[in-house]
């Protein structure tokens, strides 16, 4: 199969990219080359060069793969930024994966060094200049680019689409696995390249429950740590983040706030979509929004042309249920309705009706076809899930940033994972999911108040129609550690939603 694919890039390089002299209109040449990495390891790489703009030296992007997807992801959109702004783009296969070798380290320190031979090589091999540099992916080839921001100063500019920023809180939220996620993620892994002992040794933890055990490798793999933030921020590097509002692998509130620590240059999209659906087409060279703005982004950032892009608001969101781009100066943290919830009981260790959906169809129905992750509220079972009404909106209203729980909670077992759902409610009773979380409770007898902050938001109420809270105790996306038979008890509570 790996031999099929080599094949393939081989014929496609011939067919659309075999070096040719440069003429006086501008265009592209794409070559299959082999680049040394970190210890020699060779990773391959698709090779884009401007062509019929003189001798160079031009600036350089460096696109690291995503996840089991090999080098071919970016060409279409290296081709466009090759042939329209004149950047080499060398695009290539993470180490590990498909046609490069190496193993799969987990965006180790070997990964991350890549980057960097590959900056190196890029100079010496493909008349790109040193000075001018930026490193742009989705997903893990995101999470490389900020990593390697973080450690090479030559990185002017970062991209980062569908990206981490903390390992751990993206796939253990409030210690509470998210199993579709990770399952996904060590199935494409296996399937499409060559484990390493860090990989191997994570899943063996996840499988005999103890996932507790891989989050300390999170910190070296994760830009949010005050470490990493302190060096980027000392680089002075552009930072460009586009995420999903329901990326169902890395969630946007771990970007919003990463976002919010950032000194130098930064903008933050955050629109309709699962993982890497927002800008998917645009890597293919296809229009798109997301892309757009990483072209201008790098524009401005790595060539230095003054494009305007610094003067716009730098908060980009498009609400997760139609319309247009909303525009901030910053996180809208502004006016909110907040919600007094009563107290009551329910029994845990049973699903209800109302879920979180399924990652990556749930999120791509939404931003493809507005077709929201529904519930019918008056089918939930009150003895098993906890329900409160919120207030009704006359005329909609806007919510925009991140909804917030204060929960008084006492559960009667040792441990108890409760899913907390926010729904737009028709008069009918018909609810859309406008945003969740998971949250672990332990100790059992003991009252305590939680703080819950679920994934940030921006939805359009209609006219008309109201919100309402769902917790239960079980979710088909993550494993639950709820005890069937015992119960919560919910005092006093509260409910926080943030208005445009």
């Amino acid at each position: 199969m790996r031999r099929s694919l080599v094949l393939a890039l081989v014929l496609l390089t011939t067919l659309l990219g075999a070096p040719v002299a440069a003429t006086a209109a501008p265009g592209h040449q794409i070559t299959y080359r082999s680049i040394p990495g970190v210890g020699g390891t060779t990773l391959k790489a698709l090779v884009v060069e401007p062509t019929g703009r003189g001798g160079g030296p031009f600036p350089l992007l460096v696109m690291p793969s995503s996840w089991a997807v090999p080098n071919i992801e970016y060409v279409g959109a290296a081709a466009k930024l090759a042939k329209e702004s004149g950047y080499v783009v060398v695009s290539y296969t993470s180490r590990g994966f498909w046609d490069s070798g190496g193993q799969i380290d987990v965006a180790g320190p070997d990964t991350v060094g890549d980057v960097s031979k590959v900056i190196d090589w890029a100079v010496t091999n493909a008349n790109a200049d040193g000075t001018k540099v930026g490193a742009a992916g989705i997903s893990y080839g995101a999470g490389q680019s900020l990593l390697a921001a973080a450690s090479d100063k030559r990185i002017k500019a970062a991209a980062a689409l569908s990206t981490w920023t903390d390992l751990a809180r993206s796939l253990y939220p409030n210690s509470t696995v998210n199993k579709q996620a990770v399952e996904v993620l060590l199935a494409a892994g296996k399937a499409t390249g060559r484990p390493g002992p860090v990989l191997v040794e994570a899943e063996d933890a996840y499988r005999d429950g103890r996932f507790w055990e891989v989050v300390p490798i999170s910190a070296d793999r994760s830009a949010a740590t005050a470490a990493k933030i302190a060096q980027i921020n000392s680089n002075g590097t552009a930072v460009l983040l586009g995420n999903a509002w329901n990326d169902g692998i890395f969630a946007p509130g771990q970007i919003a706030d990463f976002y919010g620590e950032l000194t130098g240059p930064k903008r933050l999209m955050l629109s309709p979509g699962d993982h890497a659906t927002a800008e998917l087409f645009g890597a293919a060279g296809l229009p798109n929004e997301i892309w757009e703005s990483v072209g201008r982004w790098f524009d401005r950032y790595v060539k230095g042309t003054a494009n305007g892009i610094d003067a716009e608001q730098p908060v980009q969101l498009k609400p997760n249920n139609g319309g247009t781009w909303r525009k901030f100066g910053a996180w809208p943290n502004g006016n909110a309705d907040t919600v007094a919830l009563d107290g009551r009981r329910i029994t845990a260790g049973w699903n209800t009706v109302a879920d979180s959906g399924t990652i990556l169809l749930s999120g791509a129905l939404q931003g493809f076809l507005n077709i929201p992750t529904g519930v019918s509220l008056p089918f939930v079972d009150r003895n098993v899930a906890g329900v409160w009404s919120g207030p009704q909106y006359p005329n909609g209203a806007t919510l925009a940033g991140t909804p917030k729980l204060r929960l008084q909670v006492t559960p009667s077992a040792e441990t108890t994972t409760l899913f907390a759902y926010l729904y737009e409610v028709g008069p009918l009773g018909l609810g859309a999911l406008i945003t969740h979380k998971p949250v672990k409770v332990t100790g059992a007898g003991r009252t305590q108040t939680l703080d819950v902050e679920l994934e940030p938001t921006a939805w359009t109420v209609g006219a008309g129609n109201r919100i309402a809270l769902v917790i239960d105790t079980v979710d088909p996306r993550y494993l639950s550690e709820s005890t069937r038979g015992s119960t919560v008890t919910f005092g006093p509570s509260s409910l926080t939603v943030p208005k445009a």
